[in-house]
Formats: structure tokens, sequence, C-alpha cells
């Protein structure tokens, strides 16, 4: 039970919207003996008390009066770094589905409390909380003050007084995330791996995964990885670090493929969404960027997310897409891009977003079959060094300009971009891959991949086999996802009678795509006279 005391010096807020969950909470906590309790009933006031109140435990519902907001509220707060170590937050929510719990659980609360609960359950929770909170105290207090080496001291202190064992797994736990956080990997290696050998505490082999990855030990990692990803309470961190691992080794593929999964175990995790766009367009998979995009549009709703620039990213994405697909699905595509485009000039001002809205209304009329007024569209952007535009922003000028036949002007975008990466390195490298991917591809392929398919289709049926094998090649290298282009390209090696290495990798990777993919009956049957051709291929 929460000492009368204590309970009473404590301040409290919650968060709640409810009337009636809000009164049984008032109800509960005065009966535990707290007095300072401030309620707040949306997240905008939960963030002006936190700038003026330090506070020792916050509940928190996890759906307030806007959908999702508490979630988001509380990714904010770790976002900013605006929730002091030393604050127990706790979750209350009346939905238990595997889906809103895999979202709480990966955000690491103090504590995820189900509605409906007594005052003896609320009181048996929020006591050892507390006391846990008020044990580490010095720990939190240095981690708050970025003094992780004096916080590993702590902790080591901590550990060596046996009046706290009830709280040792807690301290060991946070004596390997400090270890790891030090960039001591080889420390927290053998630390880890002494605590494994008491007893498999998920969180230790989690940690020694993250020490063998930063020490390059990869197959190592790969196998504890495949371990926790059969373990529940590990699966989505598991393909968390699987990705990780995936992207450190350039498999990208793999690492999208592991995102995505992650994803569907908690879809509400914006960030993971973002990192699946990353990876999709290194991949070249439009369709799965385009999809992530969309659901970013969706979770963000009434969060700190929901911004202008998630409305211009899945128009790019649509726009991206809609370049590679056939003409059914390039017409659907444009469609949903203008939707958005509308959601977007209804929700927000768009007087700083003109040059952009511009460019991708360029990239529209394109698709349209309207180049000229596209031209003229571009014609009207400024040329004044690009200083302020974002990263983006640029990006879809340079495809902009590549895809209505300015090349050179594009090339020079993307160096200003890749120039602007080295001068301040981007937190996530995955993008600077993808503008150096950019810049070569955009370099070596003058003709946007619609044009580029349809050239090459027209030098194979002229009989310029050796042309229409170069154009399908380029094409499929922009678009590998693509089984028109793959079942082309895979007809053109065979025509040819070609067989170098690289086609060799060509065709497998080919015969892949039209094998994991629904095709045609006339596709179908062009694919099996194909691979009749191509029997010695191995």
């Amino acid at each position: 039970m929460i000492h009368y005391k204590l309970a009473r010096e404590l301040r409290i807020l919650i968060i709640e919207h409810q009337i009636f969950s809000k009164g049984y909470l008032r109800y509960s906590m005065e009966e535990l003996g707290f007095r300072n309790i401030d309620y707040t009933k949306t997240a905008n006031e939960a963030k002006e008390a936190l700038n003026t109140v330090r506070y020792d435990l916050i509940l928190c519902a996890y759906d307030l009066k806007e959908e999702q907001e508490g979630y988001f509220l509380y990714t904010e707060l770790l976002e900013h770094k605006a929730l002091p170590p030393s604050t127990a937050f706790v979750f209350i929510s009346a939905d238990t589905s595997p889906d809103i719990v895999n979202s709480i659980v990966e955000l690491q609360p103090d504590d995820f409390i189900a509605r409906p609960f007594s005052v003896k359950d609320l009181d048996k929770r929020l006591s050892r909380l507390i006391k846990r909170k008020q044990a580490l105290k010095p720990v939190y207090t240095c981690v708050e003050k970025n003094a992780l080496d004096d916080a590993l001291f702590q902790t080591e202190q901590f550990l060596l007084e046996p009046k706290n064992a009830e709280f040792f797994p807690v301290a060991l736990k946070l004596k390997g995330e400090l270890l790891l956080a030090c960039g001591q990997f080889e420390a927290a290696r053998e630390f880890y791996l002494a605590i494994l050998n008491v007893q498999k505490f998920t969180w230790a082999q989690i940690g020694l995964v993250k020490c063998h990855i930063h020490l390059n030990q990869d197959e190592e990692a790969e196998k504890l990885i495949l371990a926790l990803a059969f373990q529940n309470d590990s699966k989505l961190v598991a393909y968390d670090l699987l990705s990780a691992l995936k992207i450190k080794q350039q498999e990208f593929d793999d690492a999208l493929e592991s995102v995505m999964e992650a994803a569907q175990l908690s879809p509400r995790n914006i960030q993971r969404h973002r990192h699946a766009m990353d990876l999709s367009r290194l991949t070249h998979d439009y369709e799965s960027r385009f999809e992530a995009a969309k659901k970013i549009i969706r979770f963000a709703k009434n969060s700190i997310h929901d911004t202008p620039e998630v409305y211009l990213s899945v128009a790019r994405a649509g726009i991206d897409y809609a370049m590679t697909a056939d003409e059914d699905q390039t017409q659907s595509l444009i469609r949903q891009s203008k939707e958005y485009l509308k959601r977007l000039r209804s929700r927000f001002s768009d007087d700083e977003l003109t040059e952009q809205l511009k460019v991708i209304d360029a990239r529209l009329l394109y698709l349209q079959d309207e180049t000229e007024k596209a031209l003229a569209l571009l014609s009207q952007l400024s040329d004044d060094g690009w200083g302020d535009e974002c990263a983006e922003a640029l990006l879809d000028k340079a495809k902009a300009f590549h895809t209505l036949g300015l090349q050179e002007h594009a090339l020079t975008i993307l160096d200003t971009i890749d120039r602007r990466c080295n001068e301040a390195p981007p937190e996530d490298n995955l993008f600077l891959s993808y503008i150096r991917m950019e810049r070569q591809e955009k370099a070596a392929i003058a003709l946007p991949p619609r044009a580029l398919n349809n050239l090459a289709v027209n030098q194979y049926q002229q009989g310029d086999i050796h042309a229409a094998l170069e154009s399908f090649r380029q094409a499929f290298t922009i678009m590998p996802k693509n089984p028109a282009i793959a079942l082309n390209l895979l007809q053109a090696i065979a025509t040819n009678n070609t067989q170098s290495d690289s086609d060799d990798k060509r065709v497998h990777a080919c015969m892949k795509i039209l094998e994991s993919n629904p095709l045609s009956a006339e596709q179908e049957q062009r694919y099996l006279k194909i691979r009749t051709l191509l029997q010695d291929w191995g």
C-alpha cells in the first residue's frame, strides 16, 4: 500500500476526457491518499500543465477525445524529452485488442492498466511503481542531466545494496541500457551474457542483439533475432532488430519486409511507416511506399504528425507509383493523389506550399498527357538556389524536371541535395543512399519509366533486339517489381540468347517477380514459352 504521507506529497496529473472515468479516477486516487491532483481533458492542456509543473505520476487515458491522442501525446513527450525519467507515466485503456496493446507496450510506459479496475488493483500497481521511481531517483536524476557515466555508477551502487533487491531486475535492465548508451558495447555484451546465464530475460536477449550488431557480429545477431521472433512478447522488436541488421548489410528488400511485418503488429507507429517509405524508395517498391504514406495519413489524425507534409508525401508517392503503373491503375492513382491534395488545401493554408504544389500539379499534368502545360507550370518556379526548400521538395522538383526531359537540371538539383546532406548529415543514412541512387539512375537513364518501356517495346517490334534489351534492362532497374517489365526483359534476353553474369541474375530476379505475382492468361502463356527457351540457364 502507498504510504499515506508520501501520497499527500506527490504531484499527480490525470489526463481523461470522459466524465465518469475521470470521476472514478478522482475517487480512487483520493481513497489512496493522493491530494495534489490536477486534471486535464486534452493533450494540449496536458502539455501546458507539464510546462509549468513537475509531476511525479501521470495517469493518461489511451483514447482521449481526439481518437489516439493519448498515444501521440506520449510519443511527443518522449520525442521532445519533455518527460523527466523520474516521472511515472501510466496508460489506462478499456481496449485491450492486440494492436492497441502492442502499440502501448512498444512505447514502454511505466505501466498499462486495463479497465475496469478496483481501488485495490490501482493501489497494488501504483504503490510498486512509485516505490521503484523513488528508489532509483538518483539514477534518473543523472539520466535527466545526460550524465550517463554518473547514472551508470549510481546504478552499480544501487545493485550493491541488498535492501534494494526488490528492484534488482529493473536496475539490471537499466544498467544494460546505460552501457549501450555510453558506447561500452563489449562490456554490455559481457553483462548481457552473464545475465542470460542466470535467467533468459527477454530484455537481456534484445540488449545482446544490439551489442552483436554494434560489434559487427552479424551472424550471432541474426540467430538470436530469429529466436526472439518466435516469442510473442518479443516478436515486434525482433522485426525491428532484423530490419536494422539488414539495413546495415544493405539488404534493403529484406529490411522492408521486416518493417512491414512490424507495422502490421503495431500500426500506430508513424516512424515505422516512414521507415517503410524510405526503404520502399530504395527498393523501387512504389506500391508499398504509397500504402505506407496512406497509413501515415490515417494514423496521424489529431497528432503532432498531422501536417501538410504528410499530404504532400502521399500525393508524391501516388504519382511515383502512377509513373510505373498500367493505364487503368494510373487513372485511379491520379484520382487518389488529387483527393489527398484537395484535403490538404481544405485543411491548411497553401501560401507557403505554392511552389511544391506547382511541382506536384506539373507531374500530374504529365501523367494526363498534358506535357506542354506541365512545362509551362515548371517555368513559373523560382530558381534562386533553393536555399529555403526542404530536401523532399527539391527531390520532387528533380523528378519533375527529369520526367519532362530536363535531365541536366534534375541532376543539378540532386547534386544540391547531396551537398546539403554532406554539410548537415541526416539522422538516417537511408535518405542519402536514396539520393545517390537517384543521381546515378537519372544520369544513366534519360527517359521516365513509361516512356522507357514504350521505347523498348518499339525497338523490340522493329527487330532491334540489342537496343531493346538495353532499354528493358534500364526499365527493370527502376521498375524491378513490375511483372510486365520483367516479362519483357526476360523475353528480350531469351531472344538475344545472351548469358552474362548480370543477365543471369536478372533472369532469376524476373522469374521471382513473375512467379510471385498474378499474370493474365496472355502473360502466363508468354512466360511458359520463355521458360522453355531459358531451360538451360539453371
